[in-house]
């Protein structure tokens, strides 16, 4: 019996179409802050990781290409991509690299910098991104956000991609950024409710073991 299919059951349509959109138009790129509001808004509002648990489209994403087309190894992931001091010390990196994409939008719209056409993967690599960009009547600064927004999208992409070929489908998940975030907005939020902290620690973990 096949299990009923929900509406954001396809929601892993998204990543890949993101993807797609800002290599012929960088503006699109403003789409991921999509991925970065609505799961804090969720763990504010409701107290729980839903987000990543049933409405995340990348962990979807990976999912299907791990074991729908058979691309992951299906093995274990080492166990510090989901040790405490990892995933904060992955976060506290993550933020960093936001917060200097930040700096760097605000330089722009200053104007004591020149916009910047490139995308930058795994924060090393630099690849130029013109093609992406025909020019609009928007400030630099909103165009150097997308090129800033659509690098950090595609090197967490990647990243997933590669711990999804090595381990598990959703390993990714292990050591997201924003799931980080929201579990600790979790807790915080339900203090005491130790009950609830461990259900969702427990169907979190169960996710990223498929």
């Amino acid at each position: 019996m096949h299990k009923k299919k929900h509406w954001y059951d396809y929601l892993w349509i998204y990543t890949p179409f993101y993807l797609f959109l800002g290599f012929f138009n960088i503006l699109f790129a403003w789409l991921g802050m999509i991925e970065f509001m609505i799961p804090l808004v969720i763990a504010v509002w409701k107290g729980n990781k839903s987000f990543c648990n049933r409405y995340c489209g990348r962990g979807q994403f990976f999912n299907l290409l791990g074991n729908k087309l058979k691309l992951s190894r299906q093995k274990k992931p080492p166990k510090f991509l989901s040790s405490l001091w990892f995933r904060y010390a992955f976060l506290i990196f993550f933020m960093t690299m936001f917060s200097f994409m930040i700096i760097t939008t605000i330089q722009v719209f200053s104007q004591t910098k020149n916009l910047k056409e490139v995308v930058t993967v795994l924060w090393t690599f630099k690849l130029p991104w013109s093609f992406a960009y025909q020019g609009t009547l928007l400030s630099d600064g909103f165009v150097q956000f997308a090129f800033g927004m659509y690098s950090i999208m595609l090197t967490s992409s990647v990243l997933g991609f590669i711990t999804m070929l090595l381990y598990r489908p959703r390993t990714w998940c292990a050591y997201c950024p924003m799931g980080t975030m929201t579990q600790t907005i979790c807790k915080l939020k339900n203090k005491g409710d130790i009950d609830g902290i461990e259900s969702e620690r427990s169907f979190t973990a169960t996710k990223i073991n498929r």
